[in-house]
């Protein structure tokens, strides 16, 4: 949580959140949080997941500033970047 604005302004930064991201479709698809005021970060998280949004859609939005859920960001923005590969169909050129 020493990334997160908020956790360092309480002088709160033990803790951790979590996110699982589906590789196909940038769906979070699970999400844990634990540290000071986890609950409000737990619900904008369960927002975007049951409008099923990618994760892109939190790791681009603007938080109130200084907010827990401020720091969706820097979680966000660790994932991989999704690349499609393209299969080459066997056809000779």
């Amino acid at each position: 949580m020493e990334a997160v604005l908020r956790a360092r302004t309480l002088s709160e930064t033990r803790g951790f959140m979590k996110a699982l991201v589906s590789q196909d479709s940038d769906e979070i698809l699970g999400f844990t949080a634990m540290g000071p005021h986890a609950a409000e970060v737990l619900a904008v998280v369960q927002t975007a997941m049951m409008a099923k949004l990618p994760y892109t859609a939190l790791r681009d939005a603007v938080f109130t500033h200084p907010t827990m859920a401020e720091g969706l960001g820097p979680l966000f923005a660790g994932v991989p970047a999704h690349t499609q590969v393209k299969v080459d169909s066997g056809a000779a050129a």
